[in-house]
């Protein structure tokens, strides 16, 4: 009996302590660690996502058929050739800005196109408490984001739009795997419709054997020792 707990533990011990490495290939990751605090600087506005993006609109002349019409536009229309009275301001006071933060994995950095696979760019109202003095002066809470209309319902050619978006990522667990030291897309994508050589040649792929959980691991080999101290404590007995 004590061969067969002795065979037991051997068995499991090495199994445990490969469990709970993560290993090229195999292993699931843990929580995705963003490395700072994002910040717009000219804005106060602030993101713990992995990515921060300031969105500006111009109010401006465009045209419309043989006319005119008034829109919000991210980027400057050349109204060079436009009828008198349908002038648009030269530049775009404020330009877009993009901020990235780096993000890691188990202690390993996880590359930016791998972050910009899986992530999100998503609408979001900021809170405006810091927003500067200089630019609560020009600017008012406007939907998602600020104006510089004075009357928001009733913009003026100049007036300013501006909202912000943050890249969310989705939990990364079952959607990375290290190869090489390096995190990589899993492959998820479903098996082609013309079947390969081995499926035409009637050879049936190979079953990975399961992997068990770290937890159920360390229960058996928690129980096969005690249930080993019991009897050796047993044989001892008079």
């Amino acid at each position: 009996m004590l061969a067969a707990f002795a065979l037991v533990l051997s068995q499991l011990f090495p199994v445990l302590s490969s469990a709970a490495q993560p290993r090229d290939g195999d292993g699931l990751p843990g929580e995705a660690q963003v490395g700072e605090v994002l910040r717009d600087p000219d804005f106060g506005v602030t993101t713990r996502q992995a990515g921060l993006q300031r969105h500006v609109e111009m109010y401006q002349w465009t045209r419309d058929g043989s006319g005119y019409a008034l829109e919000w536009r991210g980027a400057r229309v050349d109204s060079s050739g436009f009828a008198p009275g349908h002038e648009n301001p030269r530049q775009i006071p404020l330009r877009e800005r993009e901020w990235r933060a780096p993000v890691s994995l188990d202690g390993r950095p996880v590359p930016g196109d791998v972050l910009a696979a899986l992530g999100k760019w998503q609408q979001f109202r900021p809170n405006f408490s810091a927003l500067p003095g200089n630019m609560s002066a020009t600017f008012q809470p406007e939907g998602d984001g600020l104006g510089s209309a004075e009357n928001p319902l009733a913009p003026q050619v100049g007036d300013l739009r501006i909202t912000w978006r943050s890249l969310v990522l989705p939990p990364l667990a079952e959607r990375l795997v290290l190869r090489d030291g390096e995190w990589t897309l899993r492959e998820t994508t479903a098996a082609p419709a013309i079947a390969g050589p081995d499926a035409r040649a009637g050879v049936q792929p190979q079953r990975q054997s399961p992997r068990w959980p770290a937890w159920l691991l360390f229960a058996a080999a928690a129980a096969a020792v005690i249930v080993l101290g019991l009897v050796i404590a047993r044989r001892r007995k008079p």
